[in-house]
């Protein structure tokens, strides 16, 4: 006889969307439990021990401001950090932190095992159990029966994954561990289709075998700047990178080697990454360039493991080392392990409504990889949102989802689930239209009052969330009312090269100006108006320098982000018509053919979404708004 255990919410696959979705149902109070195949892995960094980047670092800060788990454990980890994009303004700064391998899933483990109402079971789902059309729980291979009202499927790389090392193949989801066999065919038993996806890693390096005196430096920052907006100071020693380049030796090796490349002889049919592509790939792409950039970064505090970024292959071991040794600083390269390609199963997330809910099964939510896309901050975007609504399901029937006015994380769901993906989708700034709005500085301003409304945020991420939200308002409010005089700023102003002025002026509009910064002003604090703006943060305030630095891109910004505002605002009309159901696209011949088949396969919630979709053109748009009276 089984064993039958009952929770409200069940969460497949510990990885980084797993963890974020079991986490936030727990703390929302939904009896959790968190169902994995290695409890030793939990969270596992399968590529590069890094987290953010161009665009996933805002991912990250909005998770953290939605009370999700990812920006703490990095914050605690991380062995590099750095602000990318300083040269170009604060819509497009973005975090990223070399982490410590080990201890990021020790770390995010001890969360997990220290949440209550989660549970986590080492085990391997085997079928899934559906009544009249809802999920109702499943069974694993042990002969366990989970009974639970929402279940959240993240199994990342596992479904029936296939490894590729040149000609050799590997069932497993990871380099060592074994791929999830059963799951993806009792999904299609559901009428969910799976197609197959492809991504890879690079080869890992023995520092003792490294020159690094023939390699560039590149070290990291230390400022205030973190992921959490909680975290205390960096407690991990700070490590530097490194970067070199391919030269024509190398690639002269590694075209020796396409031949026996699964990439191009045959055996890897699947689509992968344009963004992250494999060493051999850009030869191939990039025929004309004799170079290529390498990062060498570290793996953790106490391992020799160094991550060769760029040169994610699937040669054949041999020609990965060879190629390796063409490099001054790699001439007595060892590896532990080479780079390998990895083929998986995934659900096209068209199938899904935007709270990543299924169409086909209600309760049940797919986040992650086996959505289509790539990277541990996608990932974990989706985690949170799909553990809210697991959540939520359990006792109403509401649903938790983000526009794309609001966060990068809304822009990510929207684009899979509107668009579907062609290859692994990742996160840029580009694809977000609003990212004056969506900028890292001001994440907690707008999600954390989510995570107060689901309950997910402690009391003191709502306290000093709070404090920085009035702080800010109160700066801004002192600066636009408050006047500065010629013979109090003119000298200010001529040392950093800024008109002086002839008459009085607001402060917001000298701090407005972009040679000059909040800072700037502080020796003026016999002024009233410069004293009262200074002495909204105090020394005690444990942001100071953020809540600085947020209130000085508000004033700096603030035409561009009234204007943003508004354009957002008027797409927002669009967004409040909702069409789903509500026609059969089918029929309406007024429609080009395209249109109709793209809107009978989607869908669409909204006017908005609808507009969103390849191949509907504003014309179809307007016939849309015809029948519908507007």
């Amino acid at each position: 006889m089984d064993t039958i255990f009952h929770y409200d919410v069940i969460v497949v696959g510990a990885g980084h969307a797993g963890c974020e979705a079991a986490s936030a149902a727990a703390h929302m109070g939904a009896r959790t439990v968190l169902i994995t195949m290695d409890m030793n892995k939990i969270a596992q960094m399968s590529c590069n021990p890094a987290v953010g980047g161009i665009a996933k670092g805002q991912i990250v800060r909005e998770i953290d401001a939605l009370g999700g788990q990812m920006g703490l454990v990095t914050d605690a980890t991380a062995i590099q950090f750095r602000m990318l994009n300083r040269s170009k303004g604060p819509a497009m700064w973005s975090p990223r932190a070399q982490c410590d391998r080990i201890r990021f899933i020790a770390e995010w483990r001890h969360r997990i095992e220290n949440t209550d109402n989660l549970d986590v079971g080492q085990d391997e789902v085997s079928e899934l159990i559906v009544d009249n059309g809802r999920i109702a729980g499943l069974r694993t291979i042990w002969g366990a029966e989970f009974r639970a009202g929402a279940v959240v499927i993240t199994a990342g790389t596992f479904l029936n994954g296939l490894m590729h090392i040149g000609k050799k193949m590997v069932p497993g989801g990871r380099c060592a561990e074994p791929a999830s066999t059963f799951l993806t065919a009792a999904l299609n038993e559901l009428g969910i289709e799976s197609l197959r996806m492809k991504t890879g890693t690079p080869v890992r390096i023995d520092a003792r075998s490294v020159h690094f005196d023939e390699m560039e430096l590149q070290p990291g920052e230390n400022d205030f700047h973190r992921f959490s907006f909680i975290s205390p100071q960096r407690p991990l020693p700070q490590l530097n990178c490194w970067t070199c380049n391919t030269n024509t030796e190398v690639h002269r090796v590694l075209r020796q080697g396409l031949e026996d490349s699964p990439l191009y002889n045959g055996q890897i049919q699947s689509i992968g990454p344009r963004y992250c592509p494999s060493i051999e790939t850009k030869l191939v792409t990039f025929e004309g360039r004799d170079s290529h950039p390498l990062f060498l970064e570290p793996e953790g505090l106490d391992t020799n493991e160094l991550y060769l970024n760029g040169f994610s292959s699937s040669l054949p071991m041999n020609v990965q080392i060879e190629a390796l040794k063409q490099m001054p600083c790699f001439r007595d390269v060892k590896v532990y392990r080479p780079g390998y390609a990895i083929e998986y199963d995934f659900f096209p997330p068209t199938q899904l409504h935007h709270s990543l809910e299924s169409k086909k099964v209600s309760g049940l939510f797919f986040a992650g990889q086996v959505n289509g896309t790539t990277g541990y901050e996608e990932a974990g975007g989706q985690g949170i949102v799909a553990g809210i609504n697991a959540a939520l399901s359990c006792n109403s029937d509401e649903r938790f989802t983000l526009g794309r006015d609001e966060a990068y994380i809304g822009v990510l769901i929207d684009d899979l689930v509107t668009k579907g993906v062609d290859e692994p989708y990742r996160m840029f700034t580009s694809r977000a239209e609003y990212r004056i709005l969506l900028r890292q500085d001001n994440a907690d301003m707008r999600l954390t009052p989510y995570a107060e409304r689901f309950g997910i945020a402690t009391p003191e991420r709502l306290e000093r969330f709070h404090r920085k939200q009035d702080i800010i308002k109160q700066m801004i409010e002192t600066a636009k009312t408050g006047n500065m005089k010629p013979s109090e700023v003119n000298a200010l102003l001529e040392q950093h090269g800024s008109q002086p002025l002839n008459h009085g002026a607001k402060l917001f509009e000298l701090i407005a100006r972009p040679e000059l910064k909040i800072a700037d002003f502080a020796h003026l604090q016999d002024n009233p108006t410069v004293s009262t703006l200074f002495g909204a943060s105090t020394p005690d305030n444990l942001d100071q320098e953020e809540t600085m630095e947020a209130t000085e891109i508000l004033i700096k910004y603030d035409g561009y982000i009234a204007r943003e505002r508004a354009l957002a605002d008027k797409m927002q009309r669009l967004e409040d018509i909702r069409i789903r159901d509500r026609f059969d696209y089918t029929a309406l011949t007024q429609l080009s053919t395209e249109a109709r088949q793209k809107l009978a396969a989607v869908n669409p919630e909204t006017l908005a979404q609808a507009s969103r979709i390849p191949g509907v053109s504003p014309s179809d748009i307007s016939v849309l708004l015809v029948l519908l009276g507007r």
